[in-house]
């Protein structure tokens, strides 16, 4: 039954869905199911001239690159990428128009997850958003999933409204919001799903890991997945352990951002698939060199299907590494590169005296809706209360404090003993990214470090 309403969502349901809606997610999940079979010249073929019709296309109608036109001829647009600067969150958000192709009341606004402490938007048009989408749906096929399929999904966004709840009622989606959960509302969504089959699980790693411990702690042994995957945030060795044997499935760890670039999924290995005809991936040193496969090095990516607003040597903060191709498997299902390890971000937990656990998407929920507040980090000592260090921004104002906190207090069902520091700055971490949460009390026994 489930096959063949996959192939009605397909052939009739999301057609209209796009016509409706002025997109294209269909027609491009099947170009990229396409792309994805291709050999390993063709991959690099396709890749080389997606990066050469990107810069060929930001140089001319991007004010911002317009001052890099004129470089290497076509047949080598990697040197002429090598030209243009290596930019971050913050040199976007000084003024946004530099980076814009059109004006952005045609576009389409995505706020970045503001893990690092720093809130970021990309813009981009409907044919642009269809292809993040498109990508991201063939990294959760790669776990055999399909349009469809019933998923247990949780999320930051439990507030679905008509459009969402319209796409999880077709999509068979549960979505539930895992985050700032007391152990009994967890206990209650797994009960739910007790000897329910033929469903998938996905959503942020620490989330799904959640919902494993609490399994695991109270002896839920009749909640199976066919799979699981995860994105958002780091999946650390034992959060995959944990889920795994809690539900019996394997982990499908997917890399993305909140910029649309979709860069790098686990499909038939441990090491992950990066999707080259969509990004150009970089791994640097801090002087923007880049460093041999092997090594560990800034993740810095081009996105080369965006255009309304290029991502071109864009800086996310996190610290990865390449496989290098002497150690490529012999065999593998597709020819993409290979990327070994995702450092991430080192994404703690906050726990209550309640018992409930706060992640670092509990909190940048909250903090995008208050422009106020340039940058911020979450501190525990002991488990009565949270320290936050603030960068004040424009308009602040020391009420902007109180509606935060009765923001936190409205979001989690309690309040939290906050104690307030304003900062001039906040210490990043080794990868040059912010650590929005850091916890100096032991977590049910186990480091997340």
């Amino acid at each position: 039954m489930s096959l063949f309403y996959s192939q009605i969502l397909e052939k009739v349901i999301l057609p209209v869905g796009d016509y409706t809606l002025g997109s294209s997610f269909i027609s491009e999940l099947k170009n990229w199911r396409g792309i994805s079979r291709l050999n390993e010249n063709e991959l690099d073929r396709l890749s080389t001239v997606n990066l050469d019709k990107l810069l060929v296309f930001a140089s001319s109608n991007v004010p911002f690159y317009k001052q890099f036109a004129g470089g290497p001829l076509p047949l080598d647009p990697v040197s002429w990428l090598k030209t243009f600067p290596v930019v971050d969150k913050t040199e976007y958000n000084r003024d946004i128009e530099r980076f814009l192709s059109a004006s952005r009341e045609k576009l389409i606004p995505y706020y970045s997850s503001g893990s690092s402490g720093i809130q970021g938007v990309v813009y981009m048009n409907k044919m642009e958003q269809s292809i993040a989408q498109a990508v991201q749906t063939m990294f959760w096929e790669w776990s055999g999933y399909y349009p469809g399929k019933p998923i247990v999904q949780t999320g930051m966004t439990p507030n679905r409204g008509p459009a969402k709840s319209l796409k999880d009622l077709f999509l068979n989606t549960r979505y539930y919001n895992a985050f700032g959960l007391d152990q009994d509302e967890i206990t209650s969504i797994l009960l739910k799903q007790a000897n329910k089959k033929n469903f998938h699980l996905g959503g942020y790693a620490s989330s799904l890991y959640l919902l494993a411990t609490i399994a695991l702690e109270n002896s839920i042994t009749d909640v199976r997945f066919d799979a699981a995957i995860s994105w958002g945030d780091k999946m650390f060795p034992h959060y995959r352990q944990k889920i795994s044997e809690a539900f019996a499935c394997n982990v499908f760890d997917t890399y993305g951002t909140t910029e649309g670039t979709m860069i790098a999924a686990q499909k038939d290995l441990d090491y992950y698939y990066i999707i080259t005809p969509h990004v150009y991936l970089e791994i640097l040193d801090e002087y923007n060199n880049e460093v041999p496969d092997g090594n560990i090095g800034r993740v810095v990516v081009t996105r080369l299907d965006g255009y309304s607003m290029p991502l071109i040597r864009y800086a996310n903060g996190d610290l990865a590494m390449k496989l290098p191709k002497n150690r490529y498997p012999e065999k593998r299902d597709l020819a993409f590169p290979l990327l070994e390890m995702i450092v991430g971000r080192n994404t703690d937990i906050v726990y209550t005296t309640s018992g409930k656990f706060l992640i670092v998407h509990f909190f940048t929920g909250i903090f995008e809706f208050y422009s106020e507040i340039k940058q911020f980090k979450v501190i525990q000592r002991e488990q009565t209360k949270i320290e936050i260090e603030y960068i004040a921004g424009k308009g602040f104002h020391p009420d902007v404090l109180h509606r935060i906190e009765d923001s936190i207090a409205q979001k989690l069902g309690e309040r939290l003993t906050i104690d307030w520091k304003e900062v001039q700055s906040i210490k990043p971490t080794a990868s040059g990214k912010p650590q929005i949460i850091e916890s100096f009390i032991a977590g049910r026994g186990e480091s997340l470090s």
